[in-house]
């Protein structure tokens, strides 16, 4: 995973991410009272949209202070601090639901995310996902790349973000029949006053890594200036998203 998560800065100046969510949860379609995991729940944005649809849900994630905050606001709720390749469930699901997560995967484990999933779906279940797909971002990772290498550093793109064609074969083989696929540019508005920067700095890190705070946010600040006549507008920065969203069902009875 890329990420140490500013969990407080991630609830306060980033709610838009679960907020664009809200829309692949209409892809479900299991009864009231299915069991649905929230795979990389994070501080519970979404986990609580699938309690109200009926679902006894239970939230997953890897980082210890956002489940902090997720068990804040639904402490009647279960959560289980875990690695999405990893977890392990008491039962298997009826819908294993994630929203901008998978991307942050390595892409040498994602089969055995992919694996993992299928494994704790009932037949039938369901999987319905959206996450960073083919170009995501990819102006400010490309300029960042060439700001990187002016000051004599390599920039280490860390993010997996596949194709459609990439994507679905390998859900197929390992029996997740896919049902719909699609790929979209979403230009995203940022909701800070310095809304490039602020979103380098709690999505971006792992180039940073080793980099001496001086230097990173002098190559930030670099960043801005180069990108502002490309994604500032009306007086908001935009990061130019591009997502993959996929729902697929178990095979077998």
């Amino acid at each position: 995973m890329n990420i140490d998560w500013n969990a407080k800065g991630y609830q306060k100046d980033f709610a838009f991410v679960p907020k664009y969510g809200e829309e692949v949860l209409d892809l479900i379609d299991a009864a009231p009272g299915a069991l649905a995991v929230d795979l990389g729940c994070g501080n519970g944005g979404l986990t609580g949209k699938l309690i109200e649809r009926g679902y006894r849900v239970v939230g997953v994630d890897a980082s210890a202070p956002m489940l902090a905050l997720a068990k804040e606001r639904y402490p009647d709720t279960t959560f289980l601090q875990a690695d999405a390749c990893t977890f392990q469930l008491p039962e298997q699901s009826d819908v294993i639901f994630s929203n901008a997560v998978l991307h942050w995967i390595d892409a040498a484990k994602q089969n055995e995310l992919i694996a993992n999933i299928a494994s704790q779906l009932k037949p039938g279940g369901q999987l319905v996902c959206e996450f960073g797909g083919k170009g995501c971002a990819e102006t400010v990772h490309a300029a960042l790349e060439k700001i990187f290498a002016t000051h004599g550093l390599t920039y280490r793109r860390t993010f997996y973000f596949p194709t459609v064609g990439e994507y679905a074969p390998m859900l197929e083989r390992h029996g997740l029949q896919v049902r719909a696929a699609l790929l979209f540019d979403r230009p995203t508005p940022q909701q800070t006053e310095d809304g490039l920067a602020d979103w380098i700095r709690m999505f971006d890190k792992a180039p940073f890594a080793g980099v001496p705070e001086e230097l990173q946010e002098t190559i930030i600040r670099e960043a801005v200036e180069t990108l502002r006549p490309v994604l500032y507008h009306d007086g908001c920065w935009y990061v130019d998203y591009v997502r993959i969203r996929i729902k697929a069902v178990k095979e077998g009875k």
